[in-house]
């Protein structure tokens, strides 16, 4: 017995020190056509956007390429640095029915986001007026100021698209200037935008648009606003 078991000892370590056979592979999967299936390439990820592609608003690139030189020419600057140009763009609208009805307000804010594309600031009223039942801190209005792209895409809009549509109309008032080169513009509908649907529209309410530029003076504005297409009227 004792005999057996040295040779069941011997045989276990010898199996043991074996070393293990490699598993066969497994044959390449045969295509329909008894070719070898072809293998899968990774996914590609998409390429990465180029930080010098950066978009450019068409009348941003006409104010540098035309506008610029022509105010230049009119005025005689000394440095290109007092040339006149569009600082940012205001657009608000008042409210006063918030006081009753808040659904006035959010409709009044959705439909500033569709026209300007950026998300809008409500206005809250600074002092509490009694015979208007209004409270200090209501909020009875919407604004959104407007810089970069978004700006010029914006006058791009008002100038060719909303203000044609507006009924019987003969141009915007050439003397809404404050003296300081700035120009005030109140919209009497939004429906000229055509981002608005007139069938969703709780109501009919005007805008107010305050186009703040860096020329001293309201002639320089006015040249300014006149080579962007700002359709004023005869005087």
């Amino acid at each position: 017995m004792a005999d057996e078991k040295k040779v069941v000892d011997a045989d276990a370590a010898v199996e043991k020190a074996a070393p293990k056979k490699a598993a066969p592979k497994k044959a390449a999967v045969k295509s329909a056509e008894g070719g070898d299936a072809p293998k899968k390439s990774p996914a590609k990820k998409p390429a990465a956007i180029k930080s010098d592609d950066k978009y450019e608003a068409r009348l941003k690139l006409q104010y540098r390429d035309k506008i610029a030189g022509e105010l230049n020419k009119e005025f005689s600057f000394k440095s290109p640095m007092q040339i006149p140009k569009i600082e940012k763009i205001v657009v608000s609208a008042g409210v006063g029915d918030a006081i009753t009805n808040k659904k006035f307000l959010d409709s009044a804010v959705t439909e500033l986001e569709q026209i300007t594309g950026q998300k809008v600031l409500r206005t809250k009223a600074r002092k509490s007026i009694a015979n208007f039942k209004l409270r200090e801190g209501m909020e009875i209005g919407a604004k959104v100021t407007l810089r970069g792209n978004r700006m010029y895409e914006f006058l791009d809009r008002l100038v060719n698209i909303a203000l044609p549509r507006v009924k019987d109309f003969r141009g915007v008032n050439p003397k809404a200037f404050d003296g300081r080169g700035n120009f005030s513009l109140g919209l009497e509908e939004q429906i000229i935008f055509p981002e608005i649907d007139y069938d969703k529209i709780e109501q009919v309410r005007g805008l107010n648009v305050a186009i703040v530029t860096t020329a001293p003076n309201d002639e320089q504005a006015r040249s300014l606003l006149t080579k962007f297409g700002m359709p004023f009227s005869k005087e």
